[in-house]
């Protein structure tokens, strides 16, 4: 089951991550924040991870798509908080 809290907590945390992380020149932060929202999804609420992700079993994990996938995910909660 998927709580408002959770979702409310997984939105303001990808928020306030993706914001430094796009703006940030420090390839090391970077690095940090890509570790912090992967440890994130692998301990968070199952069934939304999966909403998010549609399936992709690297999503919020690859380097190569974070910034797209965390945008995505930050927009997804939004809806849905819009939505509750």
């Amino acid at each position: 089951m998927i709580t408002k809290e959770c979702i409310e907590t997984t939105y303001s945390f990808f928020h306030q991550k993706r914001r430094i992380y796009e703006h940030s020149t420090l390839e090391w932060q970077r690095d940090d924040i890509e570790y912090a929202i992967a440890s994130y999804v692998d301990e968070m609420n199952a069934e939304l991870y999966q909403q998010l992700s549609h399936g992709r079993k690297d999503f919020l994990k690859d380097h190569q798509n974070f910034l797209r996938d965390i945008t995505e995910a930050e927009e997804t909660l939004e809806k849905v908080m819009f939505s509750l």
